[in-house]
């Protein structure tokens, strides 16, 4: 992954709310003997993070995360998005409009740490950026044929022109030809769609606009926030990152599967 030649310096935030439906309590969850919002502190921490800033809306995560020694702000129980929530961080933090602020998932405890730096250092070297964030190569038909895995498409200067759960960009030809002889479809040759990682790196003055602007239709109906700084004329920078980052948590067997990995690393 690319880096700048001098280390850039950022805040990193973690939006950590206690409310999941498929795991509750996930922020809490006990990982070798820590929890796992503590695990991603630590990941940003080791990313070279100026600061650490744990952002939850459960007074219990203040109390476990203050114990570990991070810094935590309990924020507002209405924010309807991660990136609203951050935007309260910018503000009672004072933080100047061009500090570079990543918002580093609360449920990514295996989060590369290189990953995070890189991206802030992307944000840096991209004044015609507002954000900037990741994505790797999609490997699999069946993948990019999953509404659940976000893809990404971009223009020439590696800026993001949309991001869809939708197949994009959609190969035609190869696509029309498997309907036609009824064999599975396969990428033809130099291919290669890309899968958006969320992680997202921003100045902190597009976080105070952000909770101002109006949700459009394409946010609402792909499910995807981050399509209304596009839609609203905020360009977002994409690292391309050569492999994908280890998935994140989102259920028990996903819990069970870091609990292993980490305990390995102990």
């Amino acid at each position: 992954m690319p880096a700048s030649a001098m280390p850039v310096e950022f805040i990193a935030v973690i939006p950590a709310r206690l409310a999941s439906t498929r795991l509750p309590r996930k922020p809490l969850a006990d990982i070798a003997g820590k929890p796992m919002v503590v695990h991603v502190a630590e990941r940003a921490r080791e990313a070279g993070a100026a600061r650490v800033v744990i952002a939850t809306d459960a007074p219990e995560v203040v109390e476990a995360v203050a114990a570990s020694g991070f810094e935590v702000l309990l924020t507002s129980p209405a924010h309807p998005t991660g990136t609203d929530r951050l935007a309260e961080v910018v503000e009672r933090l004072g933080l100047p409009d061009d500090a570079i602020v990543v918002n580093v998932q609360g449920d990514e405890p295996l989060v590369p740490p290189a990953l995070v730096s890189a991206c802030a250092a992307l944000l840096a070297n991209r004044p015609d950026c507002a954000i900037a964030t990741a994505a790797h190569p999609i490997d699999s038909v069946e993948e990019f044929l999953n509404p659940n895995v976000v893809k990404v498409a971009f223009d020439a200067a590696d800026r993001a022109l949309y991001f869809s759960r939708a197949p994009i960009p959609f190969p035609r030809d190869a696509m029309l030809a498997a309907a036609r002889t009824g064999q599975p479809p396969v990428f033809p040759p130099g291919y290669a769609p890309m899968r958006h990682i969320g992680l997202y790196a921003y100045r902190a003055g597009f976080l105070r606009v952000f909770p101002k602007l109006a949700q459009p239709e394409i946010e609402r109906f792909e499910c995807l926030e981050q399509l209304r700084a596009l839609a609203h004329g905020h360009a977002i920078a994409v690292l391309r990152a050569a492999s994908a980052p280890p998935a994140g948590v989102d259920t028990q067997e996903d819990l069970e599967r870091v609990r292993l990995v980490l305990a390995r690393t102990k």
